[in-house]
């Protein structure tokens, strides 16, 4: 199945317990065979893990994300993405990830921020860097739903707000470029999340970044602006 609505505009878009009860043991009788017999026949059977988890990290034991409302809402509930929710703050990001309809957004993990390059997140929260931060961000979104079956078995290439394309494939592991898609089709009420295990670098994006932190000592950025809307989509031309 194509894409078919996929943006290719560089217009702005946009990051971020339980309670154990006590309980008094105490011993049990012992069942009559027959009891036990019984129980084990109407045992209830394990719980199925969330769509859209793969089996490694349903083996694993890791805790899936589960829609919680819009994509902001659901990123929050899950605890997994506390460093993209603050950098989408940041950016002036969060409302319209929380308030626009039908994105697909590739969300890296805490841990995906973690395993950058030493200094890299340092120098994109930079404030120096808030225009190349949000445009490593907006590069992780597409302005339409792609859930995963469009590309399942196949390679793709969709275009993202920031205008560069990302690729899918839809191999033995899901896959966006370089990030393993570690859980898809996360189905927040405004779009679909799909979880990922690499932070997603648009192209020249750490040139930029250092280009911008070298000449801050004399130059000021102009404040970035947060768009009102995201711009419309276009059909995205059929790929082979």
């Amino acid at each position: 199945m194509y894409l078919n609505r996929i943006l290719t505009t560089t217009a702005a878009l946009a990051l971020m317990a339980s309670a154990a009860q006590a309980q008094t043991a105490t011993k049990p009788a012992k069942a009559p065979a027959a009891a036990v017999s019984t129980a084990k026949s109407t045992a209830a059977p394990a719980a199925a893990p969330p769509a859209g988890a793969t089996a490694e990290t349903a083996a694993a034991g890791s805790a899936q994300v589960v829609a919680a409302g819009d994509i902001v809402a659901t990123a929050k509930a899950s605890g997994q993405f506390t460093t993209f929710l603050k950098a989408a703050e940041a950016t002036n990001l969060t409302s319209l990830l929380r308030d626009n309809k039908n994105l697909t957004v590739f969300a890296p993990t805490d841990a995906a921020f973690a395993a950058l390059p030493a200094g890299e997140l340092d120098k994109l929260m930079l404030p120096e860097n808030k225009a190349q931060l949000q445009k490593v961000l907006i590069y992780h979104v597409i302005n339409a739903k792609v859930p995963a079956s469009e590309f399942k078995g196949a390679t793709r290439k969709a275009a993202t707000v920031a205008g560069p394309s990302v690729e899918l494939a839809g191999g033995a592991t899901l896959k966006v470029n370089d990030a393993e898609i570690v859980q898809a089709d996360v189905r927040a009420t405004n779009g679909i999340i799909h979880v990922v295990d690499k932070v997603l670098m648009p192209p020249g994006a750490m040139a930029a970044v250092n280009s911008a932190v070298s000449a801050s000592a004399t130059t000021t950025a102009p404040p970035t602006r947060e768009p009102s809307t995201l711009p419309a989509t276009q059909v995205m031309p059929k790929t082979k």
